[in-house]
């Protein structure tokens, strides 16, 4: 169970993370108000306090948290955007979320 709580933990960090970036996003490139960039720096803060839950190494949390962030990304690029991912973007998820599970949940010496 500590695995789905770790893929949980990142996959809401990711959330923040991207939706931190998408609305200044919207206010520079869709002419949205600038109102979004409150928002958008409150998600971020969100994030970067999530990213410090995680009781393992910083170096290893930011480097498995890339690989569910990617995942996440491919979701917001078909729920969000409504572009449906291909086959590739599916392949290359699947990958990146094999990876962040090497890292984080290998055996390990103290």
């Amino acid at each position: 169970m500590p695995e789905l709580k770790t893929f949980g933990l990142f996959a809401i960090t990711a959330l923040a993370e991207i939706l931190g970036c998408y609305l200044p996003y919207l206010w520079l490139r869709e002419g949205k108000t600038i109102w979004l960039l409150v928002p958008g720096a409150l998600s971020l803060m969100a994030f970067v306090w999530l990213l410090s839950l995680h009781p393992a190494a910083a170096g290893r949390v930011y480097a498995a948290y890339g690989g569910v962030y990617i995942f996440m990304a491919i979701l917001w690029l078909w729920t969000v955007n409504g572009i449906r991912p291909t086959t590739w973007d599916i392949v290359g998820s699947a990958v990146a979320l094999l990876g962040m599970a090497i890292i984080m949940f290998a055996p390990r010496t103290t």
